[in-house]
């Protein structure tokens, strides 16, 4: 007779498969396909786990929804986020994992049990996203929730519980290092906008001073009044003054 041991084992197994990919696939990601890849990766993990949702906060701590793998489930966290109670809020405010078996719940948390229960599903389970603070941040920062559902009565047990504390580390890092290249990647965009509208200006006042005969300096100031008049930036009026000389 098993002691229950096997069906561990070979939970940790899918845990660790899905980690290994998680690894695998973070390179190089954009945030919007990290996301999608930890929300997979945590339904493939757990053999009970139909759907999954990444619930995330904005600047403000406001909750709102970053990506699922079943649109029919999108409704049930779509309602805690108005409401701003049940277990998704629970878990990312309070920084622990909550495991809701439907219809337990339905005083403290009705509207999300009556969304739950519309949509078929059991059990639920959500586990906060944590990215790790700097020395001089201290505590780590709370980005959002992974939120599991099923439709199996009386799903995720306690040890599904640590395996998804186990995934939500190693995706924790999947999503902090998608932020940071999609930031990157932001700032570069930035940069090559910054050079190419300086390149742009002074095209632009080379023309002017060979139209006009005049100084850069004030073909500058020609510039900058017309930017004013019309109330456009000035790469915006050096680009037009280019492009109907190249008309």
């Amino acid at each position: 007779m098993s002691d229950g041991s096997d069906d561990h084992f070979a939970r940790l197994d899918h845990v660790t498969e899905a980690l290994e990919d998680l690894c695998v696939q973070a390179a190089g990601q954009s945030l919007e396909d990290a996301v999608r890849g930890i929300a997979e990766g945590a339904v493939a993990t757990l053999p009970d786990a139909d759907a999954a949702t990444i619930t995330a906060l904005d600047d403000n701590g406001l909750p709102y929804l970053l990506a699922t793998t079943d649109q029919r489930v999108v409704g049930i966290d779509e309602d805690q986020y108005k409401t701003h109670r049940g277990p998704c809020v629970e878990a990312a405010t309070r920084r622990h994992p909550v495991r809701a078996v439907i219809g337990e719940h339905e005083e403290e948390w009705p509207e999300f049990t009556a969304s739950a229960k519309a949509a078929g599903v059991n059990t639920y389970l959500s586990v906060p996203l944590l990215v790790p603070g700097g020395p001089a941040d201290g505590d780590d920062e709370v980005v959002g929730g992974l939120d599991m559902y099923s439709f199996t009565a009386r799903a995720f047990d306690p040890y599904d519980e640590q395996m998804m504390r186990l995934f939500v580390t190693a995706a924790c890092d999947a999503f902090a290092n998608a932020r940071r290249w999609e930031a990157t990647n932001r700032k570069i965009g930035q940069l090559e906008t910054a050079l190419t509208s300086r390149a742009d200006i002074d095209q632009a006042k080379g023309v002017l001073m060979a139209i006009h005969g005049c100084t850069a300096d004030e073909a500058f100031a020609r510039l900058v009044e017309e930017s004013q008049r019309t109330n456009t930036k000035l790469a915006v009026v050096a680009r037009k003054l280019l492009d109907s000389l190249r008309r």
